[in-house]
């Protein structure tokens, strides 16, 4: 019995195709080495911008605009990153704007949950209609219903206030199909499981959908924090105290009221972008794999 087993061993092994590694030619290390230089390229590119920004909040106003270009300071200037960390202006306002963007992702990310889940598992009159109408407006520019969208902002009595910035945009589009998507690929047999439980829909939602949204959630939570604490022209359309400025507002008047300060904004503007950084480093795995995940489905 084992020298049968010995030569159907040796017999499979014989079949079995032998798995040899590619060699490694004189083209393929030069295709790898420009694909490696060229990507090094774009890297750099693309952070040249943002490590000049860091740079510059050590440098003195004449550093900055220097000519020819000088990308290191002769003297490195600590004094401003202290100065405006220690402004209590600042601080208040990166204190605000935080406060803003955490409740607007809150906010955005319950609404639109709960719209794609209805546009995902339930049956409603009117539902293709509604949905059409609603992925339409994707295509609308925003700046084409930033005048009507004032109006009514100010007619509701909004304006100067946190709710003008929080609630007009909690609602998106592309957030309520991005999160439908995912809902769409939940197997219903889950769904029909809970509903012999005895449970309802939003029982459904709050204990079964809402355990598995983490991958949508990740990317448009991210999306929704974004896009408030980078927004700027409905700020200032509609915020005139400058105790309520967000970030990207308070750094605008800073650089038409103390222009001459370019190294001091530059610190400002470094430690304003710094949060933004700091939130996509420590998601960039989950952001890269979501939406590898969505692009699949």
């Amino acid at each position: 019995m084992a020298v049968v087993t010995d030569v159907a061993r040796d017999t499979a092994s014989a079949a079995a195709p032998v798995r040899r590694r590619p060699q490694r030619t004189g083209s393929w290390w030069f295709y790898a080495v420009g694909k490696g230089l060229i990507g090094a390229v774009f890297v750099l590119l693309a952070l040249f911008p943002l490590a000049w920004m860091v740079i510059a909040g050590f440098k003195t106003r004449t550093e900055v605009v220097a000519t020819p270009f000088q990308f290191f300071p002769e003297v490195w200037k600590w004094e401003n990153y202290v100065q405006i960390l220690a402004d209590p202006t600042f601080a208040w306002t990166m204190t605000w704007t935080f406060f803003g963007a955490v409740l607007f992702t809150l906010l955005a990310l319950s609404v639109n949950s709960l719209a794609a889940y209805a546009f995902a598992r339930l049956e409603f009159r009117f539902k293709r209609t509604l949905w059409v109408t609603i992925i339409t407006t994707m295509f609308i520019p925003g700046m084409t219903i930033l005048l009507t969208s004032f109006i009514v902002v100010t007619r509701l009595g909004m304006l100067d206030s946190l709710a003008v910035l929080v609630l007009p945009g909690a609602a998106s589009a592309a957030t309520i199909f991005f999160i439908r998507q995912f809902y769409l690929s939940i197997p219903s047999s889950l769904e029909e499981a809970a509903m012999l439980d005895g449970c309802g829909r939003f029982a459904i939602f709050w204990r079964l959908f809402l355990p598995l949204s983490k991958p949508p959630f990740v990317v448009m939570g991210i999306t929704s924090f974004l896009a408030y604490w980078n927004s700027y022209v409905w700020p200032i359309l509609t915020i005139t105290s400058p105790e309520r400025f967000v970030v990207q507002q308070y750094l605008a008047t800073f650089r038409s009221e103390r222009a001459s300060e370019l190294g001091l904004l530059m610190a400002g503007s470094t430690l304003a972008a710094a949060p933004v950084i700091i939130l996509f480093l420590i998601f960039q795995r989950q952001i890269i794999g979501n939406i590898k995940m969505a692009g699949l489905k």
